[in-house]
């Protein structure tokens, strides 16, 4: 167990913070399950503007370190190929 008042502090944070990070990437994976249905369907308009929420909570997650940005990067770039194989 911590035993500085620093150690404790730091304990608090890191629960907090693991709280919203896996907030975080709940809610990106949720929006990506969106778009590879909308991709599944065959449903191109529904997947474009599910895309765009994707790209929005995907760069929050690399933005906030709950992901690694070039884990970020590499999610945009396979969830823009799958919607262009619809087009």
């Amino acid at each position: 167990m911590a035993t500085t008042l620093s150690s404790k502090k730091r304990i608090r944070q890191n629960k907090t913070r693991n709280l919203r990070n896996k907030a975080r990437k709940t809610a990106a994976k949720t929006q990506i399950k969106k778009v590879l249905a909308a991709v599944k369907d065959g449903n191109v308009p529904k997947a474009e503007t599910e895309l765009r929420e994707a790209y929005k909570l995907i760069d929050k997650c690399g933005k906030h370190n709950a992901y690694h940005p070039n884990k970020a990067a590499r999610m945009k770039s396979s969830l823009a190929k799958k919607v262009k194989t619809v087009k």
